[in-house]
């Protein structure tokens, strides 16, 4: 992935844990670790990220770029929230930063596998493309993420692909009047969002509508209501 970022400034974002010497041990490993690769010393931010303040440090240290222009990458969805208060775009995985740096949504994605390519298979196909697993539900259902793209990849290669809501800025549970709401109201909610999204974007229409050049999507409601996203297959 840093190979396919090519000339994008890149820098480090990370807690070496605690102790003297512990950052320059870090800064040894990194250098070590990948040599040549993060030689802007300016871009190199070792610490705690229990707030937006060292997000907030690393935007400073572009010296011009707008917060809007960095993307983090980091596995701990806390510390994404933190990212995104400093203004900072997210992702949860190397595999997709060049998605997040062009705007680009990564979905909750459910893989069906039904008397076809298994789980071998599913994982080569994976790995050519803009999609990691997050588990293994049996030998029928796998729980992925997936860029639109990614998912597109994954049904040419013969597997049944439902994307859902999207990673970042979603919850399985948040507080309404000191109640909890449940998962699947959760759920809804995040999809009502990706589906306002798709629709500000111009990117989808309701079905019935004629699709225009960038339509991604065709927004379907169900009889109670509920608003569902169907993705054009092979949309390019």
């Amino acid at each position: 992935m840093l190979d396919a970022l090519g000339e994008v400034r890149t820098g480090i974002i990370s807690n070496p844990g605690p102790g003297e010497g512990a950052a320059a041990r870090a800064t040894a490993a990194l250098h070590k670790a990948f040599p040549g690769r993060f030689t802007d010393e300016a871009l190199v931010h070792w610490g705690v990220k229990d707030s937006r303040r060292i997000f907030d440090r690393a935007v400073a240290s572009t010296e011009g770029a707008v917060a809007d222009d960095c993307v983090f990458v980091g596995e701990d969805a806390q510390e994404r929230a933190f990212a995104r208060e400093a203004g900072m775009r997210t992702t949860a995985h190397p595999v997709f930063a060049v998605a997040a740096m062009e705007h680009r949504p990564v979905l909750r994605t459910r893989i069906e596998l039904s008397g076809g390519p298994g789980v071998a298979e599913l994982a080569a196909a994976v790995n050519e493309t803009e999609a990691v697993v997050v588990q293994i539900v049996s030998e029928r259902l796998v729980l992925a993420m997936a860029t639109t793209r990614g998912a597109e990849a994954l049904e040419r290669a013969g597997f049944t692909v439902n994307p859902r809501g999207p990673v970042d800025g979603t919850v399985a549970f948040a507080i309404r009047d000191d109640q909890p709401v449940s998962a699947d109201d959760a759920e809804r909610r995040a999809t009502e969002k990706f589906i306002n999204d798709l629709l500000a974007r111009g990117e989808a229409v309701f079905e019935g509508e004629e699709p225009t050049p960038i339509t991604t999507h065709v927004i379907e409601r169900a009889d109670d209501g509920r608003l569902t996203a169907r993705r054009l297959r092979f949309f390019h």
